[in-house]
């Protein structure tokens, strides 16, 4: 899974928050409204990034757990969030989302931003699946985004920016024969001294059908999964591929025989 340097950590902290900013308040309420809420807590944050997601749950009085790859993005998040890391309300963690664990049972996991997007190929998104159904509590829920196919295949063009802050390059295309949508960035961020500093960064979003990743969360053992949009996260749709991004919504229910078919699998 990609990484990210401390300086595009930095400008990213600056620059794209909003996403998170804006799905936080939905994904809150979707979950208040299941009765696992009253239960369990605990919100677990893959890929994390700096921590504006957190931030909101945070606030709410929810326990926080954030997981990233990048220790540049997970600086940001305990500097964003340095009050709740103090009293020990929240806790970042870098780890990979396909293989990682943690002793917490989480009733809400959530991942955004098309975090997962950012996984090489299927076998790697169900291993990241099966880490994330291994710490959720029974009738927990997992909630992620997706770019589609046909979101993806708009990633063609070149953009630049320029103003006191920053100026970014930015050229992006769509590889159809590897399923790939890739994004090349080069520019300077203004630092703290009042310098710029230069970065380049390449971020690649993989193609996924989504009719093999319900396959593949239903074969791990989520067994409840629908495919919305983040205006209402309740309402499935019945055609994801011909939206740009879709939200995944999946529940955990561990009876007895899935339980066992599960361990069988593992």
């Amino acid at each position: 899974m990609e990484t990210y340097g401390h300086v595009f950590a930095g400008l990213y902290n600056k620059k794209w928050s909003n996403f998170a900013l804006q799905a936080a308040p939905r994904i809150w309420k979707y979950y208040v409204e299941q009765a696992i809420h009253l239960d369990n807590n605990y919100v677990l944050d893959l890929c994390c990034g700096t921590g504006h997601l957190a931030h909101y749950f945070l606030k709410k009085e929810f326990q926080v757990t954030g997981i990233d790859l990048s220790s540049g993005m997970l600086n940001y998040a305990k500097r964003n969030n340095s009050r709740y890391v103090e009293t020990g309300q929240a806790a970042f963690v870098q780890a990979d989302a396909t293989d990682f664990k943690l002793e917490q049972k989480f009733g809400l996991i959530v991942s955004t931003f098309d975090a997962l997007n950012h996984l090489p190929d299927m076998h790697a998104l169900k291993r990241c699946f099966r880490s994330v159904y291994n710490v959720t509590d029974d009738h927990g829920i997992f909630i992620f985004d997706l770019n589609t196919n046909k979101g993806l295949k708009g990633w063609t063009n070149i953009v630049i920016e320029d103003n006191e802050e920053s100026m970014i390059v930015s050229r992006s295309f769509y590889d159809e024969m590897n399923l790939r949508a890739v994004t090349n960035m080069t520019g300077f961020s203004k630092n703290q001294n009042g310098d710029y500093d230069r970065f380049v960064h390449s971020i690649t979003n993989t193609c996924f059908r989504l009719d093999e990743v319900k396959a593949s969360l239903l074969e791990v053992g989520w067994n409840q999964v629908h495919f919305s949009k983040l205006k209402d996260l309740s309402a499935p749709i019945e055609t994801p591929e011909e939206e740009d991004r879709v939200f995944i919504v999946a529940q955990k229910n561990e009876s007895s025989d899935n339980m066992k078919a599960h361990m069988s699998r593992n």
